[in-house]
């Protein structure tokens, strides 16, 4: 029993394939010969959309009720006819106020109606921010792990068949000359600090490109500088690797092949193609920029292998001569004018100790271990396209086996640093707490901020092969976290302590009650928890300001109260407040719903937590080469707010991700050392959530309140405020301009 169809089916089938995988009653299989979508199911062959989704419905229970089912179904064929813009409002109108207390179309559960309704309205709401139901139960449908799936396979067959023809856009335009089962591409990172974001797109490009060739890809550390490099950083790597469910076939190091680098150096040397050289570094600079041939250029073969061979043995005389590649003078291309690719350094090698005192450059290793580990495929940034002329070079000259280079652009986003200098900079100055920090852009710092592994694998799929330098904004990335997560995240309750308010409720319960409630009441998966109902309540300032006298509200989890009095002190902000419970009142006509915590007790105590928020690093989007980091550093970029939280956080396991409802979403930290539970807000992808904080203005003090209708001669009568006074900025000047039209008066005057 199967659905088979093309990628290329229109309209595609959405509904289809996704109760089919919802259901699990039948396999989807994707063949490309065919037109159009069919069904085989115990015997019989069905291929219009609505029908096949009304067998697997009736097949999995998802009918629901066949009347109102039967409705949508009949609205579902006639959307694609809507053309009339009132007609398609008046339709949208009509749905999200049905959807506005209801999570499904019809009952309590998914039903075949939400299948063959949500594909239609794709379209429709691509600039419908305004329904906010449809949206919220479109995103919900979308979040469903099923509808996931489907979407995944989808993707997965046009990139097969892509893969195939060699048409498609995107990552599916796969590699030149790529054989199937014969692609090996390479990761090499450098064992000299932690990987961060972008390191992240090559590494997934890389496994992206092996496992769709059915090929292999190899972990190499590329270790020829000792000075930088340390054993600890190769398990740090692999590490976040680990974190982003990479792993390659193979783990090599560019050590491994140090005496076969060496002796090619020397059969270089011995064509005449390359030379040693004694030029001072500063001078060498200046020459290379110039087009200037070194004094060394035309150095017979013997004296060049026996600087070479001073070199080796790390003596006073070697230190001063490094070997340079013989390529050209003043090409305009300035990396093939005749670069170093070998010099000295007398300090041990964490794998080789003091075997070498000579090793060769990365331009000039990576070219020949690529060819001998078989590599296929080098994956490279563009900022290395003007190195690949130079990589085949390389290549030739030393007459080993080819490799096609494969460009992409490199990954960066705004007000954010992956300049490894740059970040040391902040770990060295104590601005941050570590390579980990959640304001750092490494993988570790990513991961403890809360963006999950299929978040980013999602967002590093979705940028493709583009060649574009562009800095990315970090609304998308956090926006496919978001989907990520809200299914699955627990929803918790947390009150800031700072002048939150005592509530007293009339009618509540005379001893502390404790009841049980699902952690996500869209998703009972996620467990249970127990909330504690008692005569006595906390809740936050900001909520307690905002009511009005007899104003009847809704509790969370509990139902509604009317606010009979409120207490407030000296500075107008609420001290008390009394609340009658009134559970028959309409959940649905009230405009505040808020949260809230029994009041703590002996035996039913609240958690003290610190929730923490972060800002950008730096305040300009994108620092120049000659901008200096410490003219740019945001003077705060930590947030920290304590609050109450209910003990069901106390269950909780580091690295956990959560939602205080109406504040956000967190990770667990841990516990600090003060005994308080730390949580990370994480973005959701909004902008005022993303907007750097830097340069906000501090508050100012007030020192004496404002004249009542003050007057002025320009500006005429100043209302009564209780805001602070703040001196004008720009003074009111009549404009004054020369015209040959004519003047017209104020109609105002």
């Amino acid at each position: 029993m199967s659905i088979t169809l093309s990628t290329k089916t229109s309209p595609f089938p959405y509904a289809s394939i996704a109760i089919a995988t919802y259901t699990q009653k039948v396999d989807i299989n994707y063949d490309e010969s065919v037109e159009g979508v069919t069904l085989d199911f115990e015997g019989s062959q069905v291929s219009a959309d609505d029908e096949i989704v009304a067998v697997l419905a009736n097949a999995g229970g998802l009918a629901g009720d066949s009347v109102k089912t039967a409705a949508y179904f009949e609205l579902a064929k006639t959307l694609p006819t809507l053309t009339a813009i009132p007609d398609i409002v008046a339709l949208l109108d009509s749905l999200d106020n049905h959807l506005a207390y209801r999570t499904f179309l019809v009952g309590h559960n998914i039903t075949a109606a939400d299948f063959i309704i949500a594909p239609k309205f794709i379209g429709f709401l691509k600039n419908g921010q305004q329904y906010v139901h449809l949206l919220r139960w479109m995103s919900h449908i979308e979040s469903l792990e099923p509808i996931q799936t489907a979407l995944a396979s989808l993707t997965a067959a046009k990139a097969n068949k892509a893969r195939s023809n060699k048409t498609a856009a995107g990552f599916a335009l796969g590699l030149q000359n790529a054989k199937e089962g014969q692609v090996v591409t390479r990761f090499p990172p450098e064992p000299s600090g932690y990987l961060h974001i972008g390191h992240a797109k090559a590494a997934m490009l890389n496994q992206y490109f092996a496992k769709m060739y059915n090929g292999k890809m190899i972990i190499r550390f590329d270790d020829t500088n000792p000075t930088k490099e340390r054993a600890e950083f190769e398990e740090t790597i692999l590490q976040d690797l680990e974190l982003l469910n990479i792993r390659g076939d193979k783990i090599t190091h560019t050590s491994d092949y140090f005496d076969q680098i060496y002796e090619l150096a020397i059969r270089i040397i011995k064509s005449g193609k390359a030379y040693a050289d004694d030029t001072e570094q500063l001078q060498m600079r200046e020459e290379r920029g110039k087009g200037v041939a070194s004094a060394h250029r035309d150095d017979s073969i013997e004296d060049n292998l026996r600087h070479f061979e001073e070199m080796k043995t790390g003596s006073p005389e070697g230190l001063r001569w490094c070997v340079r590649a013989k390529i050209s003078v003043d090409n305009q291309n300035k990396t093939l004018r005749d670069p170093v690719i070998y010099r000295c350094n007398l300090i041990p090698h964490h794998r080789t100790g003091d075997k070498w005192k000579v090793y060769p450059t990365y331009d000039f290793a990576c070219p020949i271990v690529d060819s001998l580990e078989g590599v296929t495929h080098a994956l490279r940034t563009n900022e290395y396209r003007e190195r690949n002329a130079q990589y085949q070079w390389m290549i030739k000259a030393l007459g080993m086996r080819g490799v096609d280079i494969w460009d992409f652009s490199r990954l960066s986003f705004i007000y954010t640093l992956l300049s490894k200098r740059k970040l040391h900079w902040f770990v060295d100055n104590g601005i941050v707490g570590g390579w980990d920090d959640p304001r750092f852009p490494t993988i570790r710092g990513i991961r403890r901020r809360g963006l999950t592994v299929d978040a980013l694998s999602q967002f590093m799929l979705a940028q493709g092969p583009s060649q574009a330098i562009v800095s990315l904004e970090w609304d998308m990335i956090w926006a496919i976290n978001k989907k990520v997560i809200d299914p699955v995240a627990p929803r918790f309750w947390a009150i800031v302590k700072a002048n939150s308010v005592s509530v007293t409720i009339n009618g509540g319960p005379p001893a502390p009650e404790v009841k049980t409630l699902p952690r996500h009441k869209k998703n009972p998966d996620v467990g249970e928890k127990k909330t504690v109902f008692t005569s006595t309540i906390l809740v936050e300032q900001e909520d307690a300001i905002s009511f009005d006298d007899q104003e009847e509200i809704t509790l969370m989890d509990w139902g509604n109260a009317i606010i009979r009095s409120k207490t407030t002190g000296p500075s107008g902000d609420v001290t008390s407040l009394t609340m009658d419970l009134h559970l028959e009142g309409d959940f649905r006509k009230t405009k505040k719903k808020i949260t809230w915590l029994a009041q703590p007790s002996k035996d039913y105590p609240l958690v003290d937590v610190t929730l923490l928020d972060y800002d950008y690093l730096i305040t300009k989007k994108k620092l120049e080469e000659t901008d200096d980091v410490k003219d740019f550093v945001t003077p705060v970029s930590e947030f920290r707010e304590e609050a109450f939280a209910d003990a069901n956080v106390s269950t909780l396991s580091k690295g956990d991700i959560i939602q205080f409802e109406r504040k956000g979403y967190f990770i667990f930290d841990g516990t600090a050392e003060d005994g308080k539970l730390e949580f990370i807000r994480i973005p959701d992808g909004r902008a005022a959530n993303l907007a750097s904080k830097a340069g906000k203005p501090s508050v100012v003090t007030v020192e004496a309140p404002v004249p009542a209708l003050e007057t002025t001669a320009d500006a005429g009568p100043v209302p009564s405020s209780t805001m602070y006074k703040v001196a004008k900025i720009y003074e009111l000047v009549k404009p004054v301009s020369t015209t040959k039209m004519y003047t017209v008066s104020n109609v105002y005057e």
